[in-house]
C-alpha cells in the first residue's frame, strides 16, 4: 500500500541586524550562500531601531514562525533578542559585530570571518544555555528585571562602561575599555555591601567591584571567572577588594597568569593552591544559584556592557537552559 507523502518542512531564518554596524550587502550575500548550501528558504530580514535594540524584531520573527533567529550586532542587541527568545526553543545564532563580542568569545564562535559565522548559523548544532536574570531596585525605588548572558557588574566594572568613549570604541574596539579603566581607577572608592547566597543570612563586605558571571572570559583572553559555565545553573561571583597598586597587580597576576596559564596543567594548579591565601585577600570567588546584594550607597550597575544606572539592591539568579544557541558542531 502506498504511503502518503510527508509534508515538506520549510526552514526559514529571521535575520535581525543592527543597520549602524553591518555591511548589509555583504551580510545578504553571505546569508544567501549559507541558505543555498544548507537547503533553507529565503530569510526574513528585520532591522533594529534607534529606540529598540531588537526586541520587537525578535517578537515578529517568532510570530512569523522563524526556525532560527540570526543576530548581526553587538552584545546589547544579542541580549535584547535573547530576552524575547528565552523559553521559546527557537535557536539564536550570532554574527558578532560589536566591540566586546563577549558571548561569541565564550562560545568560540568566529569573530572575524563573516562566511564562517553565517555557516555556523545554518548548519551548526544547538546548545541550551542558562540566562542570568537581575532584579534591581534603582536609586529612586523602582523595580525592574534585566537579563544577561555573560556578566553583570557593580562598581568599577560598571563605572568603566559608563566612562568608555563611543568614538574610541568605534576606532579601536574593546581596547577603549582600557582607556576607561585608566580614567576610572584614580577616583575609585570602596563601598559597603551586604550579600546573601542561596537564601542564607546576609554577610557584610567592603569591595571595589563585584562581578557576577554566567561565563568568565573577557576580551584579551582574560579569564576573570575560569570556573564559570554557561550551562551549570550556577552564577560565579568575584568580589575585588584590592588595597593600593599592589592589590591591583595581584588581581592582574591572578586573572592573566594563574587563570590563563597555570590552570592548564596539574603542576600549575598545585602552585595556585599554595598561593591561594594571598590572592583571596584581594579577590574572593564564590558560586551560587541565587545571589542578593544590598548596597549601603547606590552604585553603578551594568549587564553585558549595557549601563543601567545606579542601583540600591540587586537579586540575581539563573534561568537554567532557557536559551538555545547555535554553535559549531565540534563544540
Amino acid at each position: 500500500m502506498d504511503t502518503p507523502d510527508q509534508p515538506t518542512v520549510v526552514r526559514r531564518a529571521a535575520i535581525v541586524y543592527n543597520p549602524t554596524k553591518v555591511d548589509l550587502d555583504r551580510l545578504r550575500a553571505s546569508v544567501a550562500r549559507a541558505e543555498t548550501a544548507s537547503g533553507w528558504a529565503g530569510s526574513l530580514w528585520l532591522p533594529t531601531a534607534a529606540d529598540d535594540a531588537g526586541r520587537q524584531s525578535a517578537r515578529l520573527a517568532l510570530a512569523q514562525g522563524a526556525s532560527l533567529v540570526l543576530v548581526a550586532g553587538g552584545d546589547g542587541t544579542i541580549r535584547a533578542i535573547a530576552d524575547v527568545l528565552r523559553g521559546s526553543g527557537v535557536p539564536l545564532a550570532i554574527v558578532p559585530l560589536g566591540t566586546g563580542n563577549l558571548l561569541a568569545r565564550n562560545l568560540g564562535l568566529p569573530l572575524s570571518n563573516l562566511d564562517e559565522a553565517t555557516m555556523v548559523a545554518f548548519t551548526g548544532g544547538n546548545k541550551p544555555i542558562d540566562v542570568g536574570v537581575a532584579s534591581v531596585r534603582t536609586d529612586d525605588g523602582a523595580l525592574a528585571d534585566h537579563v544577561f548572558l555573560v556578566m553583570a557588574g557593580i562598581g568599577i566594572d560598571a563605572q568603566m562602561v559608563v566612562s568608555t568613549r563611543p568614538e574610541l570604541k568605534r576606532a579601536v574596539g574593546w581596547l577603549a575599555y582600557v582607556d576607561a579603566v585608566a580614567r576610572v581607577l584614580p577616583r575609585v572608592k570602596p563601598f559597603q555591601i551586604r550579600y546573601s547566597l542561596n537564601g542564607r543570612p546576609h554577610r557584610p563586605a567592603h569591595v571595589s567591584t563585584i562581578l557576577i558571571g554566567n561565563c568568565g572570559l573577557l576580551p584579551g583572553n582574560i579569564q576573570i571567572l575560569p570556573d564559570a559555565r554557561l550551562d551549570d545553573g550556577i552564577l560565579d561571583i568575584a568580589m575585588l577588594q584590592p588595597k593600593g597598586v599592589l592589590g591591583w597587580l595581584t588581581i592582574w597576576r591572578r586573572v592573566t597568569w594563574e587563570n590563563g596559564v597555570l590552570r592548564r596543567s596539574a603542576a600549575g594548579r598545585r602552585i595556585i593552591e599554595r598561593t591561594e591565601s594571598t590572592t583571596a585577600r584581594v579577590m574572593t570567588t564564590l558560586h551560587a544559584a541565587d545571589i542578593r546584594i544590598v548596597l549601603v550607597e547606590a552604585q553603578e550597575f551594568e549587564v553585558d556592557g549595557d549601563a543601567l544606572g545606579p542601583v540600591r539592591s540587586v537579586s540575581l539568579r539563573t534561568d537554567p537552559a532557557a536559551l538555545v544557541l547555535r554553535v559549531p558542531v565540534a563544540a
